[in-house]
């Protein structure tokens, strides 16, 4: 690999990991967070779902913007965003300001991750050297992962909460200077007008359907709130469907769609975040709330699975540009689906080892997914429309975190909102529904996926 495309490398991927770290970091400090905030389960889910929230309603309009503005510059503003609202997350004096700054950090999120991965298309000529580069992208994603939770709990037990935000300046500084400084532009893709108004409609079906999860588990499903909410959910997906068919220039182009791998690697990413980021989260509150671990211990319980995520991605991005996306993705989710339903089986009294052994396949599952899957579709995207492609599978991956976290949080979470209110019943369900659709995503990808996974020229 030459000398400047590590260097570009280097820039993006350290854009991405302040990303990726946040997520994690975030989880450990959650009881923490609503002890100090007087919250329970409900605010928890809000302060990350905000930011997941805004991350994936925004990533459409944010790769579209990036193909016609030029992915440089968007993948620097994002930086820069996401490190200033990072430091407004640790100072936040309450609940609500909290989860206002968080949603601002989705959004810088969401202009910068569609930029990255393009940048990667565009740079990276030769397929098995960007399948490398993406594997590479890909790992340090899981060296975020890794880290997470073990900073978290030591910035938790040494400090306080806020820190794991403030921890992102100096990241956020060295990256913003890396990008400017050693990534080439990219041309500007002419495509017209998009019709942003459009996106309005995303927002509102996937913000309403957060709401009724979340609030469902808090004052029932049958609520009227909540029935209002799920309805509304539905009209605008629909409304926003159909203003993305009539649009001269959409921000979806419905067509990329046609191509059975695009589609297959989309879906794979939502049911992959559905359940990796969902048991993440009620494995952060069992070991705290149920098994009374500090947040220290509990970010060393949680950190094999998310080590061996790194490791395993530098393997899968080296299987995927020799093999093909298909075998890790078949493999790497029944594994991962297999360690779901482990999970499935915890009680109170389980000892660590019978807690950390399906953490571990389900990350080793993880891992082997999520180079394929990225690769899968960025092979499969034009790339004048790198972006748009890119932010499609984003949006794919943190819709499914989104729901994932709102709908696990529910079951979990008793009528009373509490923290220490969890129901054992419901965290089992939570983990048998992600591991039915972790298996799920195997068959899909078995069936869908082609072989080679480059059907685009």
């Amino acid at each position: 690999m030459r000398i400047g495309n590590r260097r570009l490398l280097a820039a993006v991927c350290l854009g991405y990991f302040m990303a990726v770290l946040d997520s994690t970091v975030v989880n450990v400090a959650l009881p923490d967070m609503a002890h100090g905030l007087g919250t329970g389960i409900p605010g928890m889910q809000w302060v990350v779902d905000g930011y997941a929230l805004l991350f994936a309603s925004l990533l459409l309009p944010a790769g579209a913007l990036g193909d016609r503005w030029g992915n440089r510059g968007t993948f620097a503003a994002g930086l820069a965003l996401f490190t200033g609202s990072s430091v407004l997350c640790g100072i936040a004096p309450s609940l609500g300001a909290l989860i206002a700054f968080r949603a601002i950090q989705g959004v810088g999120a969401a202009i910068q991750v569609p930029a990255s991965l393009a940048l990667l298309r565009h740079h990276f000529h030769d397929p098995r050297e960007r399948a490398h580069a993406i594997g590479i992208w890909a790992a340090v994603t899981g060296i975020a992962v890794a880290a997470g939770p073990v900073v978290g709990g030591v910035l938790t037990h040494l400090l306080t909460w806020r820190s794991v935000f403030l921890v992102n300046l100096p990241v956020g500084i060295v990256a913003v200077y890396l990008t400017l400084r050693f990534v080439p532009p990219v041309p500007r893709a002419v495509t017209g007008d998009a019709d942003l108004a459009s996106q309005a409609f995303a927002v509102t079906a996937l913000a309403a359907l957060t709401f009724a999860l979340i609030q469902g588990g808090v004052w029932g499903f049958g609520a009227p709130a909540v029935l209002g909410a799920a309805a509304l959910s539905i009209f605008a997906f629909v409304a926003w469907l159909i203003s993305e068919r009539r649009a001269a220039h959409p921000l979806l182009p419905l067509e990329l769609f046609r191509n059975r791998t695009f589609t297959a690697a989309n879906a794979v990413g939502f049911a992959l975040s559905f359940g990796f980021y969902g048991q993440l989260f009620l494995m952060s509150l069992f070991f705290q709330e149920v098994q009374g671990f500090s947040a220290l211990a509990a970010g060393m319980a949680i950190l094999p699975q998310t080590l061996v995520m790194s490791g395993v991605n530098f393997w899968s991005g080296r299987i995927t540009a020799r093999r093909g996306p298909r075998p890790p993705m078949v493999i790497g989710q029944a594994l991962g689906g297999a360690g779901l339903l482990g999970l499935a089986t915890l009680r109170p009294a389980s000892s660590l080892a019978a807690t950390v052994l399906p953490m571990v396949a389900v990350g080793i599952g993880a891992a082997l997914t999520m180079p394929a899957m990225t690769a899968a579709v960025i092979e499969n995207t034009p790339r004048a429309r790198a972006g748009i492609g890119a932010a499609v599978l984003n949006a794919s991956r943190q819709v499914g975190g989104v729901v994932g976290i709102a709908l696990l949080g529910a079951l979990v979470g008793g009528h009373a909102g509490q923290a220490e209110v969890i129901s054992l019943a419901g965290f089992r369900w939570g983990m048998v529904t992600s591991g039915a659709l972790f298996l799920g995503g195997s068959a899909v990808s078995w069936a869908a996926v082609a072989r080679d996974g480059r059907s685009i020229a």
